[in-house]
C-alpha cells in the first residue's frame, strides 16, 4: 500500500528522533533533546537540499554540513546512517562506547561524513565561515564560464549555546562583512539550556543582532516542513548576505514529560519516559533502534542522487582538464594537498651580510618568497599584518567581493580567526595561516587545540615572543604561552634562532600534515654565520649541535629563539676560561622528542651531565633536557615595562650571566 507524502515525512522525522533517543538510552549518557527537537528541519535539509554522495564522503564538490552543537551528535549519526554512509546501525547501538565510530561529540576523520570536530560551542559556527570562504576562493580561482567545478553551499545547525559564545559573534560579524551569500545556518531556537530557560541569561533578539551583522534573517516554525523548505530556498536566492533561519523548535519533541524542559538536554529520557514518548509518536515501544523500511528506502535515495551529482560534476571536470590543463593540474594538486614542484625556489637565503633581522621580519620575507610557488597559501592576521609581517604583497584582500585574493583581514578577532582557518583546512584545497602576538594565542587556544585534535594542516604564526617585546610591558610579554602551546598533543612549535632557522621552520610547517606554531621575535637578531656553524637543516629534527667548543664538552648550553645568540656568546666567554661548551639550538621540543634515541643521545650525550637551558619563558619542562644536575635560566614570573636590553639583563639573560651559571654548575 502506498504511503502518503505527509505520512512518509513524519515517519522519517520520527525515525531520526527515536534513533537518537534509543542510542542515548542504551549508552545511559548523552543529549537526546536537541536531536528530537531539530529532526524535522534536519530532515528537510538532508533530503531536499544537501548535495552529497554517501559513497564518497570526501567528494570535493559536496555541500558542507556542520553540526555546531556537537552534543546533539546522534542527530548527525542518525542522518549519516539513514542516508547510506558507512555507518551501520550497529555503530549507533554502540554510541559513546570504546572503539565505536559514534563518540559523544562528532570527530572529523573518525566517522565518515563528519565535516568538523565539534562540541566546544561556537567553534563549528566559525568553522563553517572558513569553509564558505574557501569555497568562494577556489571558485574564483578555478571556475570558468560554463565550467563551474566549485559551486557548493555551507550549511550548519547552530544552537543557543553557539550563539552565546563570543567566537560566534566574531565569526558572524566577519561573515556579514565578507558577504558570504552561500553560507546558510539553521538556528535551533528551542529556548532551553542546561540550567533552564534561556531567558535566565539570553534575552536578546538574535534575529536583529544578525541583521546588524549584515545577515539575511528569516523566522520559521522548525516543525513546519514546508516552511523550512521555503526558508532554505529563500536563503539560496540571497547571494549577497549569509543567511540565518531562526527555527522555533521544541527540545525533546514528543516526550510527554520532558519536552521543553532542561531535563531533555543532557540526560537519557529514562525507560518509562522513552516508552511514553514512543507511544505518543506511534512508535513500537519494544523495538529499540527500529527503522521503518519505507523511511530507510526514502533516505537511501541519497545514494543514487549523490552518485548522479558526482558523475555530472566529473564530466565538467573532464572538460575543465581538456580546456585548461595547467589550471586543472594546479586544482588537483591543491585538492590533494600536494606541494608543487619547485615550491621552495622562492625561499630567500640569509647571510650575516643581511645584518640583524627579527625572525618575524625574516618570516615575512620567506612567506612572500613562498607565495608564488605555493598557491595554496592563504591567510592573514588579527589586525596585525604590519607587526606580524604576514601580508602577501601583490595578492590583494580576500572578501568584499574580491575572491581571488589571498590576504585575509580578520580584524581584532583572534578567537574567530583560529576557528575560521580550521574550517578552511577542513574544507580542503588550501593551506591556511593565521597570525597574532604570542601573548594573544590565549584567545585562540580552543581553536588551536581542535586543530591539533583533528590533525589539521594549519600554520599559526605568533610573533613578539618574549620579554624582547620591551616597553609594552607584562600584559603583552608572553611568559607562559610557549609552554602552554607545547602542552597541546599533536601541535609542533618552532622557535627559530635566526632568519635561516626561520626559513627552515617554514619548510617544516609546509611539509607537515598537522598544525604548526611558528614562534617569532619582535627584536632584531644576528643572522648566524653558517660557514662557521652547523647547517640550519637540523631544525627539522627539533634540535641540533650548532657549535662545539671542545670534545667532549664540559657543559652543554641549550637554547631556543633569541637566547641561542646569548648561548653562543656565553660559549666564547667560557672558552676563554678554559671551559669547553657545546651549544645546542632547540627550536622544537616535539620534533626532537620524536627523533630516534641514538640521535638524541648524540646531541645531548648522557655522559655530559652539566647542562644549562636558556629560554625567556617558563622553566617548566626544561628539566627533561638538562637532567637532575642541570641549570635552567628562565622566567618564572611576569615581565616588566622597560627596553628589551634592560629586561634581558635584569632577568639574567646575558652571556656573562649564562657563563657564570654554567661555571657554577661545573663547580668552577
Amino acid at each position: 500500500m502506498m504511503i502518503s507524502k505527509q505520512r512518509l515525512d513524519q515517519l522519517c522525522v520520527n525515525t531520526i528522533r527515536m534513533l537518537a533517543a534509543d542510542a542515548v538510552q542504551r549508552a545511559k549518557s548523552g543529549h537526546p533533546g536537541m536531536p528530537m527537537g531539530a529532526a524535522a528541519m534536519a530532515y528537510v535539509l538532508w533530503t531536499c537540499f544537501l548535495k552529497h554522495n554517501p559513497a564518497n564522503p570526501r567528494w570535493p564538490e559536496r555541500d558542507r554540513f556542520v553540526l555546531s552543537p556537537g552534543h546533539g551528535s546522534m542527530l548527525l549519526y542518525s542522518l549519516l546512517h539513514l542516508t547510506g554512509y558507512d555507518l551501520p546501525l550497529e555503530e549507533l547501538t554502540r554510541f559513546r562506547q570504546w572503539g565505536s565510530r559514534t563518540p559523544g561529540h562528532p570527530e572529523h576523520g573518525l566517522t565518515p561524513g563528519v565535516e568538523a570536530t565539534t562540541g566546544p560551542l561556537g567553534q563549528g559556527f566559525a568553522n563553517g565561515v572558513g569553509m564558505a570562504v574557501t569555497e568562494r576562493y577556489l571558485a574564483c580561482a578555478f571556475n570558468r564560464p560554463g565550467l563551474e567545478i566549485v559551486d557548493h553551499y555551507t550549511y550548519a545547525i547552530v544552537s543557543d549555546g553557539d550563539l552565546m559564545e563570543g567566537v560566534s559573534a566574531e565569526a558572524a560579524s566577519l561573515a556579514g562583512t565578507w558577504k558570504l551569500g552561500k553560507l546558510i545556518y539553521l538556528y535551533d531556537d528551542n529556548e532551553i539550556s542546561i540550567e533552564g530557560s534561556t531567558d535566565l541569561a539570553f534575552t536578546e533578539s538574535v534575529g536583529r543582532r544578525f541583521e546588524a551583522y549584515g545577515w539575511h534573517v528569516q523566522h520559521v516554525d522548525g516543525n513546519d516542513l514546508d516552511g523550512v523548505d521555503a526558508a532554505i530556498r529563500a536563503a539560496q536566492a540571497e547571494t549577497e548576505r549569509p543567511s540565518l533561519i531562526v527555527a522555533r523548535t521544541h527540545i525533546g519533541f514528543g516526550s510527554p514529560g520532558r519536552q521543553d524542559t532542561a531535563k531533555a538536554h543532557g540526560e537519557p529520557l529514562g525507560e518509562e519516559e522513552l516508552r511514553a514518548t514512543k507511544e505518543a509518536l506511534g512508535w513500537p515501544a519494544e523495538s529499540p533502534f527500529f527503522v521503518p523500511p519505507e523511511a530507510l528506502a526514502h533516505f537511501r535515495q541519497a545514494v543514487a542522487r549523490g552518485a548522479e551529482a558526482e558523475a555530472e560534476w566529473a564530466r565538467r571536470v573532464e572538460e575543465h582538464v581538456r580546456r585548461f590543463p595547467e589550471e586543472a593540474g594546479r586544482w588537483r594538486a591543491m585538492q590533494e594537498g600536494e606541494l608543487p614542484p619547485g615550491w621552495e625556489a622562492g625561499v630567500p637565503e640569509f647571510t650575516p651580510a643581511d645584518g640583524s633581522l627579527a625572525t618575524r621580519a625574516a618570516s615575512g620575507r620567506v612567506l612572500n618568497g613562498l607565495a608564488a610557488g605555493v598557491p595554496a597559501l592563504v591567510g592573514g592576521s588579527a589586525d596585525l599584518a604590519p607587526s606580524t609581517s604576514t601580508y602577501l604583497k601583490g595578492y590583494g584582500d580576500l572578501g568584499l567581493g574580491e575572491w581571488c585574493a589571498r590576504n585575509m583581514r580578520f580584524g581584532v578577532r583572534e578567537h574567530a580567526m583560529g576557528a575560521i582557518v580550521n574550517g578552511m583546512a577542513l574544507h580542503g584545497g588550501i593551506i591556511p595561516y593565521a597570525a597574532t602576538f604570542l601573548a594573544f594565542s590565549d584567545y585562540m587556544r580552543p581553536a588551536i587545540r581542535l586543530a591539533a585534535l583533528t590533525e589539521l594542516r594549519v600554520i599559526f604564526i605568533f610573533t613578539h615572543d618574549s620579554i624582547g617585546l620591551g616597553e609594552d610591558g607584562p600584559t603583552h610579554q608572553p611568559v607562559e604561552q610557549l609552554l602552554s602551546l607545547r602542552a597541546i598533543p599533536g601541535l609542533v612549535t618552532l622557535r627559530p634562532a635566526d632568519a635561516t632557522e626561520t626559513a627552515e621552520a617554514w619548510r617544516v610547517a609546509l611539509q607537515r600534515h598537522g598544525p604548526t606554531a611558528l614562534i617569532l621575535s619582535r627584536q632584531a637578531l644576528p643572522v648566524l654565520d653558517r660557514a662557521k656553524l652547523a647547517s640550519a637543516s637540523g631544525v627539522a629534527r627539533g634540535a641540533y649541535v650548532l657549535a662545539d667548543g671542545a670534545w667532549p664538552p664540559d657543559v652543554i648550553l641549550i637554547a631556543s629563539g633569541s637566547e641561542v645568540h646569548i648561548a653562543l656568546e656565553a660559549q666564547r666567554i667560557l672558552g676563554e676560561r678554559g671551559i669547553g661548551a657545546r651549544v645546542v639550538s632547540m627550536p622544537s621540543w616535539e620534533l626532537f622528542d620524536g627523533q630516534p634515541e641514538a640521535y638524541r643521545a648524540e646531541v645531548l650525550p648522557p655522559s655530559v651531565s652539566a647542562r644549562v637551558a636558556i629560554e625567556a619563558g617558563r622553566s617548566l619542562g626544561w628539566s627533561a633536557y638538562v637532567g637532575d644536575r642541570g641549570t635552567i635560566i628562565a622566567l618564572d614570573r611576569f615581565g616588566a615595562s622597560a627596553p628589551a636590553a634592560k629586561l634581558f639583563e635584569a632577568f639574567g639573560f646575558t652571556p656573562e650571566q649564562v657563563a657564570a651559571r654554567a661555571a657554577t654548575a661545573l663547580g668552577r
